[in-house]
C-alpha cells in the first residue's frame, strides 16, 4: 500500500513570494526526495495512461524532465523535452506565453516529433494553464496528437484545467 493523498500533499511546501511577492510557490521538492513518494506518483501518472497508445512522453522544463522520464520508461515511450528559450542545441520552434507571473518562450527541437505521433505533456503543476497551452501548440505545430497530460498537483484556485477543456484525458495526482 502506498502513501494516501495527505502523506503526498504533506511532501509539497509552500514558498510565500517566490519567485516574485504575491505569488505562493508549490515546491514539490520534498515529494521528489522520498524514493517512495516519487515512485508512486510516477506509477500512478503511468497507470492512468497504460493503453493509451504513447509513442513520446514531452517533458516540460525543469521539473517535468523529473517526472516525465520514469513514466516514458514504465509506458514504453521515447522521451521529448520541451525547454526555455535559447535551450535546445538544434533547430527549434518556439511559442512565447503567459505565465501566472510574466511571459515566457518554450521551444522544441524541429524533428522530436512526427507527425500522427501520440505524445503525452507531462509537467509537475498546473497553475493557469499558460505552459501546458504552449506545450500542445508545439506537439500539433509538430504534427504531433496530444494524447493526455500529465500533472503531479493541480492548483485548483487558478482554474487551469478549464484552459485546457479541449484536451483529454487530463489527469492529475494532487488537487491543492
Amino acid at each position: 500500500m502506498g502513501l494516501s493523498i495527505p502523506e503526498l500533499t504533506e511532501r509539497v511546501r509552500d514558498i510565500p513570494n517566490f519567485p516574485k511577492p504575491g505569488i505562493l510557490y508549490k515546491d514539490i521538492t520534498p515529494l521528489l526526495k522520498d524514493p517512495v513518494a516519487l515512485r508512486q506518483v510516477t506509477d500512478q501518472i503511468s497507470a492512468f495512461f497504460e493503453g493509451c497508445e504513447i509513442g513520446l512522453v514531452a517533458s516540460v522544463e525543469s521539473r517535468g524532465f523529473i517526472l516525465a522520464t520514469p513514466v516514458a520508461l514504465n509506458l514504453g515511450a521515447g522521451i521529448v523535452p520541451i525547454r526555455k528559450f535559447g535551450k535546445l542545441p538544434a533547430e527549434t520552434i518556439r511559442v512565447q506565453y503567459s505565465l501566472e507571473y510574466g511571459t515566457s518562450i518554450l521551444e522544441i527541437h524541429r524533428d522530436a516529433i512526427q507527425p500522427g505521433q501520440r505524445v503525452l505533456i507531462v509537467d509537475d503543476v498546473l497553475a493557469t494553464g499558460g505552459t501546458i497551452k504552449a506545450s500542445i501548440d508545439l506537439v500539433e505545430q509538430l504534427g504531433g496528437i496530444v494524447g493526455g497530460i500529465a500533472f503531479l498537483a493541480e492548483l485548483t484556485f487558478l482554474s487551469g484545467r478549464r484552459a485546457l477543456a479541449h484536451y483529454e484525458p487530463i489527469f492529475s495526482i494532487l488537487k491543492l
